[in-house]
């Protein structure tokens, strides 16, 4: 069982990377603190009595379906305020009103994007996502905490009980195996 320096002392080395995840989901800094933080106290609350070892998988759990919450209150929350914005103009003011001219998208956000960028890029990630499960399990899980947790090769090597050496070549051999495949598919990195 972790104890409160354990506990703290892996929210602590974890912290940084978490935000860099969630920054990159969200896209939205203060956002991405509030989820980091969110999931670092469910994590203390519901499984700080979990051994250490056990730890960054569920808060890597946790962290994850925080974000998908957080995309899911987005849609609410924003379905309501685009149904309610209308309700409080005159009939006057709606002749000369049209919402596609006064709205304007942040740019760098998903809405920035045309229609075709946006199916392109989630076929690309699609596409991606499916050479990453077809990797074998020892590469997969190497590159994803490599290159997706942003974990470092001691660390990796540490959680997956193997050299250092082991994780470099698990790897190269998946990222060389992955940029194949999606050459092959016809996505250029």
């Amino acid at each position: 069982m972790a104890t409160d320096k354990e506990l703290n002392d892996f929210l602590g080395n974890v912290e940084r990377r978490a935000f860099k995840q969630a920054v990159y989901a969200v896209r939205k800094d203060e956002a991405a603190l509030d989820i980091v933080q969110d999931a670092m106290i469910k994590l203390a609350e519901k499984y700080g009595d979990k051994p250490v070892a056990e730890l960054p998988m569920l808060f890597q759990r946790i962290l994850q379906t925080t974000i998908l919450d957080y995309f899911r209150r987005e849609k609410v929350r924003n379905t309501w305020v685009s149904l309610f914005s209308g309700l409080g103009r005159r009939e006057e003011e709606d002749e000369d009103f049209d919402i596609l001219a006064s709205y304007e998208a942040e740019e760098g956000s998903a809405a920035a994007e045309s229609s075709a960028d946006q199916v392109e890029r989630a076929e690309t990630l699609r596409l991606i996502e499916e050479e990453v499960q077809r990797l074998p399990a020892r590469q997969r899980e190497a590159f994803l905490m490599r290159y997706w947790q942003d974990m470092d090769v001691a660390e990796t090597a540490e959680a997956m009980g193997c050299s250092e050496g082991s994780v470099k070549t698990h790897c190269s051999r998946a990222t060389h195996a992955l940029a194949e495949a999606l050459k092959a598919k016809g996505i250029k990195l």
